[in-house]
């Protein structure tokens, strides 16, 4: 029967780990003489070197080939989501609902169109961007014109939402029951929203339920049309001072005051009947006035 190995005991084990980190006989340190270290040391030294110099060479050929100023794949964005503001957002859809008895409930779809109409002031839009732009008519551009290397802009302007604007009514309708909506259609790089050019894409509200609750229906700028020189748009890095054309859209509300809506962008390049997307080309929303 082979001996039983004997026990060592705390002071054997330290003094066995001290002659492995450095063995004084052999001149080993921790298994191995200084000189294989240093071989060992340069070739790991050079081993991830190279490798990362081969990443970054990867990474500068991906970003050479990128278009800074466009996505290479834009497929899965062939039609444009559209939005509505107030944007509040209830279980399923957007329910705008507001009481015109109490200041608080009808401020708060005030505040919340003048924080989103603030880019769209006139000032800023005339001070920033291009004032001759040909109505009707796409503003192609193939060179970075403006300054700083970009594009010129057509300005929208907060104005142009005429009674929606904020400007004649500050309450924006919500004090009765003639509230004010805004659509806004959300941007794709050089998207062109039709392929004629007389005809822009124009927004088109419908009361799904409530019909009887709706007497009139306004839109701002006149007919809901987004005229074509907004479009295409190029994108950030090119345009820095874009904003969305909006139209804003007055209900007049009767009996119930209350109404299930949708809104349409109508255009032959937009569609609105993707079942996976519900905002794909159109927005529904509920619209409430208590009193």
């Amino acid at each position: 029967m082979a001996a039983l190995k004997e026990k060592r005991n705390c002071g054997q084990r330290c003094e066995d780990f001290g002659r492995f980190v450095w063995n004084s006989d052999e001149g080993k340190l921790m298994g191995r003489t200084p000189e294989k270290w240093v071989y060992i040391s340069l070739y790991y030294v050079a081993f991830y070197a190279v490798m990362t110099g081969l990443f970054c060479l990867a990474i500068w050929t991906l970003m050479y080939t990128l278009d800074p100023y466009a996505p290479d794949y834009q497929d899965r964005l062939k039609s444009p989501g559209v939005m509505v503001w107030p944007n509040t957002y209830g279980e399923e859809i957007v329910e705008i609902s507001y009481n015109t008895s109490d200041k608080a409930s009808w401020m708060k779809m005030t505040n919340i169109l003048n924080d989103f109409l603030e880019p769209y002031n006139d000032t800023k839009q005339l001070e920033c961007n291009k004032h001759n732009c040909t109505r009707g008519k796409y503003f192609i551009q193939d060179t970075f014109s403006a300054p700083n290397h970009t594009k010129w802009v057509c300005p929208f302007m907060q104005s142009m939402l005429g009674a929606c604007s904020g400007h004649e009514d500050r309450t924006f309708g919500y004090n009765c029951t003639m509230p004010c909506v805004i659509i806004k259609m959300n941007r794709i790089i050089n998207f062109l929203p039709s392929n004629n050019t007389e005809h822009p894409a124009y927004v088109n509200c419908t009361v799904l339920e409530g019909q009887h609750n709706v007497d009139k229906i306004e839109y701002f700028p006149e007919g809901g049309s987004m005229d074509l020189s907004y479009f295409p748009y190029y994108g950030r890095l090119a345009q820095p001072t874009y904003v969305n054309p909006l139209v804003a859209v007055r209900f007049s509300l009767v009996n119930g005051k209350k109404a299930k809506i949708q809104c349409r962008v109508v255009s032959k390049m937009i569609s609105y009947e993707n079942f996976h997307d519900p905002y794909e080309g159109k927005v529904i929303f509920q619209l409430e006035a208590v009193k």
